[in-house]
């Protein structure tokens, strides 16, 4: 019996399958939307963090669209052999049964590949769950009570999201099970398992390099039909942290078409005839290298462009999306213009109006900068 109290258990999987996650979150009421500009203002003038507000997310344009079932079309082989090869490490390194802990939102999709390839490839026992973390305000604990309340071990829990930016989360993670584990006198893994690790800050990673993972493309229609993360006064002590649930994009959700396709290119690739390929044991990325080339290139970037924040720099695909989706981008830059795996940002910042500039010696495929709320 879990020392832990029980709790009721939470019968929420967004728009997935019962048996590809379960979301440890708050269903919340439409929230008050702010837009895009007047949250940043609210957000640098430090009058509100992050996490209390939500703007509008909207569906994809007809072309946005077009261009992520580009890349989905381009890249899903990749990202299967990758969360083949994630998978591949985690039973590697866990014994008995495994919980995953997907953060939200990059890591639910994630979480949902991997469930289904330990289960199906490894016939490993797995339990999903999607939970929250929050810059400057840590993990969801109310969460973390109820998976151990459930009896699953410590030891157990696999945290799991898409990739690294600058290793922020990362550190976050440490840091709130670090104090987790103390106060609770339990041993919780505070390592993070990405498919990409730009940072050189993940325990494990299934490469290092900057790719665009597809669903990086899309906010709600490829997370479970759930927004991003919401801590504000509608989230009391006991509470998990909150989301809001958007059933009417209901007509243009990819969450589960988009993972089930990834499963089965990785179960086909795992039953080739080629056993090395087949269960893939990855060396994890050089961290080392791969740290200080994140190191310098920020470095760099806040002399060369007169940043005094660095939580301004958005480097990656992944990252430079997110800027460009629901923040105030500043200027992006590319190192290639031509690749295919930076259309999408192209596609963007075209809408909204973003400079673009061309950096051959960039060490990403993409950087956003995120605008200053504040001048003038």
């Amino acid at each position: 019996m879990s020392r832990f109290a029980a709790t009721t258990a939470p019968h929420f999987h967004g728009s997935y399958r019962p048996e590809d996650v379960i979301f440890l979150l708050k269903i919340l009421p439409e929230q008050p939307l702010l837009s895009v500009e007047e949250k940043e203002r609210l957000i640098q003038s430090g009058q509100r963090h992050y996490s209390e507000m939500l703007s509008p997310e909207s569906l994809p344009s007809p072309a946005y669209l077009a261009v992520f079932e580009q890349a989905f079309k381009t890249n899903r082989q990749r990202m299967a052999r990758d969360c083949l090869r994630l998978a591949s490490l985690i039973n590697a390194r866990q014994s008995g049964e495994i919980v995953l802990a997907s953060l939200l939102r990059a890591g639910t999709p994630v979480g949902v590949i991997l469930k289904h390839i330990l289960e199906q490839v490894f016939e490993r026992k797995v339990t999903h769950y999607s939970l929250s973390i929050i810059r400057d305000r840590g993990i969801d604990e109310n969460a973390l009570h109820h998976i151990l309340a459930q009896g699953h071990a410590p030891e157990s829990i696999v945290f799991v999201d898409g990739w690294t930016g600058k290793g922020v989360i990362s550190g976050v993670l440490e840091e709130a099970i670090t104090r987790y584990n103390t106060r609770n006198n339990v041993s919780i893994n505070d390592g993070l398992f990405v498919l990409a690790d730009l940072a050189g800050s993940a325990a494990v990673s299934a490469s290092g390099e900057d790719y665009l993972i597809p669903s990086s493309i899309l906010n709600a229609t490829v997370s479970g039909l759930v927004s991003r993360s919401v801590l504000n006064e509608q989230i009391g002590a006991d509470d998990f942290h909150g989301c809001v649930y958007y059933p009417e994009f209901a007509a243009q959700d990819q969450s589960q078409a988009f993972a089930y396709a990834i499963i089965a290119d990785a179960v086909v690739i795992a039953n080739s005839t080629s056993v090395g390929e087949a269960r893939p044991i990855a060396k994890p990325a050089d961290k080392r290298q791969l740290a200080a080339i994140s190191n310098e290139y920020l470095a760099q970037a806040m002399t060369d462009y007169q940043i005094h924040n660095i939580n301004f720099i958005k480097p990656g695909i992944g990252e430079a999306t997110r800027v460009l989706l629901r923040r105030v981008p500043r200027l992006l830059i590319l190192r290639d213009p031509n690749a295919a795996d930076v259309a999408h940002l192209k596609v963007l910042a075209e809408q909204k109006s973003v400079p673009i500039i061309i950096q051959p010696t960039l060490p990403y495929q993409a950087v956003s900068l995120i605008g200053s709320a504040l001048d003038g």
